[in-house]
C-alpha cells in the first residue's frame, strides 16, 4: 500500500476507535435508544436523496437494517449506558468476527478451518478471564449486564454481515455501493428506535433529553452519523476498491487499540491486570482466527 493510503486506513481506524468515546459521551447526555434513533435519522437524511436506492430484496434490506443497525447499536448504546467501559467495549464487540464465522458455517455452509476453532477457543478463554476480572470488587469492575449486551451487539453485527453476504450473492452485474446500502437501510431502524425509546425509556426521559439538546450533543450525533458512518465507510470502500481485502482488513484490528487508548486518554478509564490478560487472549484469538491459515502458509513457504 502507498504511504498515502496507509494514512487513510489509519484515519478510518482512529475514527472508529474514538467512536466508542463519543458513544459514551452521547449516552451520558441522551437516553441510549433515543440517541440511536437520532443517529440513524441523520444517517438516512439527506443521504437517501443523493444515493440511488440499492436493488436489494426488501426482505434482506429489512433484516440488514434490523440487525446491523438496530440490534447492534441498541445493545451497544445500552451496554455503555449501564456502565460498560468504552475501551473494553471496543474489544468485546470484535466478537462479531467469531459469530460471523459460526453463522456462515451454519447458514451459508461455509467451511471452518482448524485455526478458526483454535482462535475461537482462545477468545472464549479470554472472555472467561475478562468476566472474572469484571467482578473483582474494584473501581474498575465492569457490569455483567453490559458485557452480555455487548456480546449481543456483536452477534447482531454478525447477523448483519451474513445478510450482507446474501445481498451481494443476490446482486446481478450492477453491484450496490456500500454507502447506498448504509443510507437506505438506515431508514429501517428509526421507527424501532423511537418506539423502543418510548416504551423502555419513557416520555419523561425523552422530553428531558431533547430539552437538554445543545451543540455538544449535536456534535456527538454528527460524529456518529457522518464521520463514523460516511467518512469511515467511504474511505474504507475506497481502499477495498484499490487493494485486495487481505491488505486492508488487518487495519481493523487497530480499532480496539485506538478504542482503549482514547478511552484512557479522554475518559480516564482504567483496566486491571486480569482484564488485560483477558483482552490480550481475545485479541490473540481474533488474530489467529482471521490470519492463522495465511500465517501457516507463509511459514511453510519460508
Amino acid at each position: 500500500m502507498s504511504f498515502k493510503d496507509i494514512l487513510l486506513a489509519l484515519c478510518v481506524v482512529i475514527i472508529w476507535g474514538v467512536n466508542f468515546v463519543i458513544i459514551k459521551l452521547g449516552v451520558t447526555a441522551l437516553p441510549p435508544l433515543l440517541l440511536g434513533a437520532l443517529r440513524f435519522l441523520f444517517v438516512a437524511f439527506p443521504a437517501i436523496f443523493f444515493f440511488k436506492r440499492p436493488k436489494v430484496p426488501l426482505k434482506l434490506l429489512l433484516i440488514y437494517g434490523l440487525t446491523i443497525s438496530f440490534g447492534q447499536f441498541a445493545f451497544l448504546f445500552c451496554a455503555i449506558r449501564v456502565g460498560m467501559p468504552a475501551g473494553i467495549t471496543s474489544v468485546i464487540l470484535q466478537s462479531q468476527a467469531f459469530f460471523t464465522l459460526l453463522l456462515g458455517a451454519i447458514l451459508l455452509k461455509e467451511s471452518l478451518q482448524i485455526t478458526h476453532f483454535i482462535g475461537m477457543l482462545i477468545a472464549v478463554a479470554g472472555l472467561t478471564i475478562l468476566a472474572k476480572g469484571a467482578t473483582t470488587g474494584g473501581l474498575d469492575d465492569i457490569p455483567l449486564l453490559g458485557l452480555i449486551f455487548t456480546l449481543i451487539a456483536g452477534f447482531s453485527w454478525a447477523c448483519g454481515n451474513i445478510t450482507n453476504r446474501m445481498i451481494m450473492q443476490n446482486q446481478g452485474k450492477e453491484k450496490c455501493s456500500a454507502l447506498s446500502l448504509v443510507s437506505w437501510s438506515a431508514l429501517i431502524p428509526i421507527i424501532p428506535f423511537f418506539v423502543s425509546s418510548w416504551i423502555f425509556e419513557g416520555e419523561q426521559a425523552i422530553s428531558q433529553g431533547l430539552a437538554g439538546f445543545n451543540w455538544p450533543v449535536f456534535g456527538t450525533i454528527i460524529y456518529l452519523a457522518y464521520l463514523s458512518t460516511f467518512v469511515g465507510y467511504g474511505l474504507w470502500g475506497v481502499l477495498l476498491g484499490r487493494y485486495e481485502a487481505w491488505k486492508v482488513a488487518p487495519f481493523s484490528l487497530l480499532v480496539p487499540l485506538f478504542g482503549l487508548s482514547s478511552s484512557a486518554l479522554f475518559l480516564d478509564e482504567h483496566i486491571n491486570s486480569i482484564q488485560i490478560a483477558g483482552l490480550t487472549l481475545i485479541m490473540m484469538g481474533l488474530i489467529i482466527t482471521l490470519f492463522g491459515k495465511k500465517l501457516i502458509q507463509y511459514l511453510r513457504k519460508a
